[in-house]
C-alpha cells in the first residue's frame, strides 16, 4: 500500500536532462564501437567462405588433371567480357561436374545461373553482380592455358606451380583475370585483400596492392601469373 501511495503522489524519481544526455552519449559510443566490430566479423565470415570455395575449385583442378593426362582446363575467353560459354573444356564447364555440380553452360540454359549472394561454389559471398550477361566472381589466370595454344598446358610444364595463380577473386563479367589497369583485373574485395588459389591447391589472401590489382603485375616471387610455358610470350598484352 505504501508503494502504491508513493506512486500516486507522483514521487517517482526522474532522470535529469544531463543524465539523459549522458545515457545517449554512452549508447552512441557503444554503437560506434560495436557496429564496426560486427561488420569486420561478418566480412571475415564471408572471406572464409570464399576461401572454402576456392579450395573446392583447387580440388577440381587436381581431379581434372588426373583424369586428362595432367592437362589443365582452358581459361575461357581472355580480355573480353564472357559471352561464349558452350566449350566443354573451359574451366567453368569442365570443373563443376568433378564437384558433383552442373556445368555453367547448363545452369544458364536452365535459367539457374548462380547469382550474387547465392550459396554456390561459383559465388564469392562478398561479390556484387555488375549486371553483365554472365556472372563469374572467380576467374582463371589469364596466362594459364589460354585457348590459342594448340594443346592444353600440363601441370608438370608449369614452373613452380605452388606460386602460380590458378583462380582469383575477379570482377564478375570475365572468365579470366590478370593484374592490370583494365576492368578484368583481380578484385581485392575482402577489406582490401584478394583471395588467390594457387595451382598446387593452396589458398591465400594478399593485399590488393601487393598483387597489383587495378595496376599491373608487379612480378612477385611468391604470387606469379607467368607460368614458364609458351603462354608467357603473350602476357605483355594483358
Amino acid at each position: 500500500m505504501r508503494v502504491a501511495r508513493f506512486m500516486e503522489r507522483g514521487n517517482i524519481p526522474a532522470f535529469t536532462l544531463v543524465e539523459l544526455l549522458v545515457v545517449v552519449a554512452i549508447t552512441a559510443l557503444l554503437v560506434a564501437l560495436i557496429v564496426p566490430t560486427l561488420a569486420r566479423a561478418k566480412e571475415k565470415s564471408r572471406s572464409t567462405q570464399c576461401t572454402s570455395n576456392l579450395r573446392q575449385w583447387g580440388l577440381a583442378f587436381r581431379m581434372y588433371a588426373d583424369e586428362n593426362e595432367d592437362r589443365l582446363p582452358r581459361r575461357g575467353q581472355g580480355v573480353q567480357v564472357l559471352f561464349q560459354i558452350d566449350r566443354p573444356d573451359d574451366w567453368f564447364n569442365a570443373l563443376p561436374p568433378l564437384l558433383g555440380l552442373a556445368p555453367f553452360q547448363q545452369l544458364v540454359a536452365k535459367s539457374n545461373r548462380p547469382v550474387a549472394k547465392a550459396q554456390s561454389v561459383f559465388i564469392c559471398p562478398t561479390a556484387n553482380d555488375p549486371g553483365e550477361r554472365h556472372f563469374l566472381p572467380y576467374a582463371m589466370n589469364m596466362n594459364l592455358c589460354p585457348r590459342n595454344l594448340p594443346t592444353a598446358t600440363r601441370v608438370s610444364e608449369v614452373v613452380r606451380p605452388s606460386t602460380v595463380v590458378a583462380l582469383a577473386d575477379s570482377p564478375g563479367p570475365y572468365s579470366a583475370t590478370f593484374p592490370s589497369a583494365r576492368a578484368y583485373s583481380p578484385v581485392p574485395r575482402h577489406s582490401g585483400r584478394v583471395n588467390l588459389l594457387f595451382l598446387d591447391g593452396q589458398v591465400q589472401g594478399f593485399a590488393g596492392k601487393y598483387v597489383g590489382c587495378g595496376v599491373g603485375d608487379p612480378r612477385r616471387d611468391d604470387v606469379r601469373w607467368l607460368t614458364g610455358t609458351p603462354s608467357d610470350n603473350q602476357a605483355s598484352a594483358y
